[in-house]
């Protein structure tokens, strides 16, 4: 949706996109805003789910999502799920992104993949930048890969032999998030003060979001979207375009 409207962080500046970052959605609830919709209107229904759904139309979904979006009484939206691939990233991020407790997680593991040929290794902008910096960055990984692979080659274990990677190391994970926490989430890592890596995956898997549920996603990502920055005196001073309001 940012994407959509023009709107980038610092994690996509001029720069050319990472060609190494792949982010897919796997899957999603069926009609998430007609899920949500039912799951909040039984609160107050004398009849049960399944008649509510047969009686739930577009218009009358769009009335509950208005209710519960304006009131901030979000328990229904945990009732849509979302699970995405994410490949070409690195551990740094990762390390990030398992923070958000609410979700579950499975990671390709360093202790059962043992790597033969040398990896991908994410580079921040701030060293691609730089020959003479990337080319230390280069060697630094290159030398953490070679005592790797001399580890390996000398018979100790690859859950071991793994301590000497690096932080930049690529890695690829499935991420399973409802949409209530991918709303959190969103307000938290599309923020232009999140790190670059992150806000980068934040905005790509808002843009994938977004057609599934426009009404519940119309103004996610960062809070300066819906109000006020809520960083204070750590604002970036450069706040996102203000999302439409709901009507």
């Amino acid at each position: 949706m940012l994407a959509s409207l023009g709107i980038r962080g610092p994690c996509q500046s001029d720069r050319e996109v990472r060609d190494s970052v792949d982010v897919r959605l796997l899957q999603h609830t069926p009609d998430p805003q007609l899920a949500v919709a039912v799951a909040a209107r039984l609160c107050y229904a004398p009849v049960g789910a399944a008649e509510l759904m047969e009686a739930m139309d577009d218009e009358k979904a769009e009335r509950v999502l208005r209710t519960i979006m304006t009131s901030g009484h979000f328990s229904a939206l945990e009732h849509a799920s979302y699970t995405f691939a994410i490949d070409g990233v690195s551990r740094a991020l990762t390390h990030q992104l398992v923070r958000h407790r609410v979700a579950s997680y499975n990671q390709q593991s360093q202790r059962y993949v043992a790597f033969v040929d040398e990896p991908c290794f994410i580079v921040p902008p701030s060293i691609e930048a730089d020959p003479a910096v990337r080319e230390a960055f280069d060697a630094a990984n290159a030398a953490s890969f070679g005592a790797y692979r001399c580890l390996m080659e000398s018979g100790i274990p690859a859950e071991d032999a793994r301590y000497v990677l690096p932080n930049a190391m690529e890695t690829k994970i499935v991420v399973t998030m409802n949409m209530r926490e991918l709303l959190h989430f969103f307000e938290l890592r599309c923020c232009k003060r999140a790190q670059w890596e992150i806000c980068d995956l934040a905005l790509r898997m808002l843009d994938l979001v977004e057609p599934t549920a426009p009404y519940v996603f119309m103004d996610s990502g960062a809070s300066c979207r819906r109000g006020p920055c809520r960083e204070g005196k750590m604002t970036c001073g450069g706040p996102y375009p203000r999302a439409p309001k709901r009507e």
